[in-house]
C-alpha cells in the first residue's frame, strides 16, 4: 500500500522496480523537485534568523558578497549572485535606503556603479556571525556530506547553465 509521509514529505511506497530518475514521473523521482523541497526548507530556516537583522534572503547574499570583497561593480555582484540586473537594483536599492550599503559611479569609468558597504552593514557582519552554523546546525550533515553536496550542486548548476 502506498502513502505520503507528511512529516518527511517522502513517499511511503516500496520503490522497487521503479524506472531510474529522469525516466519516471513519480514527484519522488524528481531530482528537481528533491532541490525545490530542499532549498525552501533551507530558506524557510533562514527566515527567522534574518528577520532579526532585517533582512530577506536574497539581502543576506548581496551582504555576504560585500562582506568578502568590500566594494564591487553591480556587473560583478550580479555574476557572483547569478542575478540579472533587474533583480539586483531593487535589492541594493533597498539595502541603500536601509543605510547599509552606498553605491556610486566609479571615476574612472562613469558606467560601472560600485556598491560599498556603509559602516552600519559592516557592523551588521558581526551580528550575522552565527547565521552559517545555525544553517549548518539544522543542515545535519557531517563535514564530508556537506563538501561533497556542495561540490555536486556546483556541477549541477555548471552543467544545467553549459546546457542552454
Amino acid at each position: 500500500m502506498s502513502g505520503i509521509d507528511t512529516a518527511a514529505g517522502t513517499d511511503t511506497t516500496e520503490t522497487a522496480g521503479r524506472a531510474q530518475p529522469g525516466g519516471s514521473s513519480l514527484l519522488d523521482d524528481q531530482l528537481c523537485f528533491a532541490l525545490y523541497a530542499a532549498s525552501r526548507a533551507v530558506t524557510s530556516r533562514y527566515r527567522p534568523l534574518l528577520d532579526e537583522l532585517g533582512l530577506t534572503y536574497p539581502q543576506y547574499l548581496v551582504l555576504l558578497v560585500l562582506w568578502e570583497h568590500s566594494a564591487v561593480s553591480v556587473k560583478d555582484l550580479g555574476a557572483a549572485l547569478q542575478l540579472d540586473y533587474g533583480t539586483l537594483t531593487p535589492l541594493v536599492k533597498r539595502l541603500e535606503s536601509n543605510g547599509l550599503v552606498r553605491r556610486r559611479r566609479r571615476p574612472d569609468d562613469e558606467r560601472s556603479v560600485e556598491i560599498t558597504l556603509t559602516d552600519q552593514g559592516l557592523a551588521l557582519r558581526d551580528r550575522a556571525r552565527t547565521v552559517p552554523s545555525a544553517i549548518g546546525d539544522a543542515m545535519g550533515l557531517t563535514p564530508e556530506e556537506s563538501a561533497l553536496a556542495m561540490s555536486l550542486l556546483r556541477r549541477l548548476t555548471a552543467n544545467v547553465t553549459a546546457h542552454r
